[in-house]
Parts: C-alpha cells; sequence; structure tokens
C-alpha cells in the first residue's frame, strides 16, 4: 500500500468548467482557512483504498489510521510505502505487527500515487465549491471518500504504475 495526508477545507479551488457564449461561468470564492486532515492509503494492485479523517495531522492520528489499516487486512502482511513527514519517522509511532514502513526518496511526491487519489477526488467532489461551513466538507468527503473506495478498476487506472507494477515484493 502507498500511504498520503491531504487537507480538505473551506478555500475554494478553481475548476474548469463550461458556459454558453457569450456568458462567462462566475465562480464564488472562500477564504477561510480551516481544514480537516484524510489519512489514505491505496493498494495499486487490488484498488483498494483505506481512508480516515480527523480535525489533525500527528503521529498519534498516524498510529491510528495504521491500527485502522491493520484492522481492515488483518490476515495480510502490509508493506506501507509512505512520504517523509516527521509523524511517519517519529520514535512513538506505533507500528502494528502486520505492518512495515517504507520510506520514499525525500522531496520526491511524484512518485506517490496517492497524490493522484487527492486530484481525482477534488477533481470529481470538490470542483469550484465554497463551503459555508467546515462540517459540509466533511459531509462532502463523508460522501465523496465511499464512492471512489468502490471503483476499484479507477482506482487501479490512476495508481498502478509500471514502476509500481513491476515491484517483486519477496518477503521472508
Amino acid at each position: 500500500m502507498i500511504q498520503d495526508e491531504a487537507r480538505f477545507g473551506r478555500m475554494a479551488r478553481p475548476w474548469r468548467c463550461w458556459a454558453p457564449l457569450p456568458w462567462r461561468p462566475v465562480m464564488l470564492n472562500g477564504y477561510e482557512r480551516q481544514f480537516v486532515y484524510v489519512y489514505g492509503a491505496v493498494s495499486p494492485l487490488q484498488g483498494e483504498l483505506d481512508c480516515m479523517l480527523c480535525g489533525e495531522m500527528n503521529t498519534v492520528r498516524m498510529g491510528e489510521f495504521l491500527g485502522q489499516v491493520s484492522r481492515a487486512h488483518a490476515d495480510e502482511f502490509i508493506v506501507m510505502i509512505l512520504d517523509g513527514a516527521s509523524s511517519h519517522r517519529a520514535k512513538d509511532l506505533e507500528v502494528p505487527e502486520n505492518n512495515r514502513l517504507l520510506p520514499l526518496l525525500p522531496y520526491a511526491p511524484e512518485l506517490n500515487p496517492q497524490e493522484h487519489v487527492w486530484d481525482e477526488l477534488r477533481e470529481k467532489e470538490f470542483p469550484n465549491r465554497v463551503f459555508n461551513h467546515l462540517d459540509a466538507v466533511v459531509a462532502q468527503l463523508r460522501a465523496g471518500l465511499p464512492r471512489l473506495a468502490e471503483d476499484h478498476n479507477r482506482m487501479r487506472s490512476s495508481t498502478a504504475w509500471p514502476w509500481i507494477v513491476s515491484l517483486n515484493l519477496n518477503i521472508h
């Protein structure tokens, strides 16, 4: 599995849209800096997505997410590829027995296909939207994440990159 975090909030993110001539599309803009964080891990070969929403990003929350993934895949051994965030390297991070953490190269977010999952979620669930309250953002995530997770083919097509598919993991 490949893991990453993202934040979603009330700041609008303009996205392209269509309008008939001579009209121009109008989009409201929000400048409120309120966010909710989403931990996610995708299995590119199976197209499975595990997610957890929380109000903060830290070592405790990362440990909770690893525990959630561990329980969801209790009969599997999980090699979790992740970036070098401080919460991933903390000495007090609780890593379940069936997990091994493998860091990506430093400063290489383009190697993490979970970034494409966040892009897909933003494009499909949040385009040109301004939310009046953070609860509305959370509600949109609670509706959109399951839709994304159910589409295993879409997850595979956007995350099963050749370098990932060619990996031969032999764990002894």
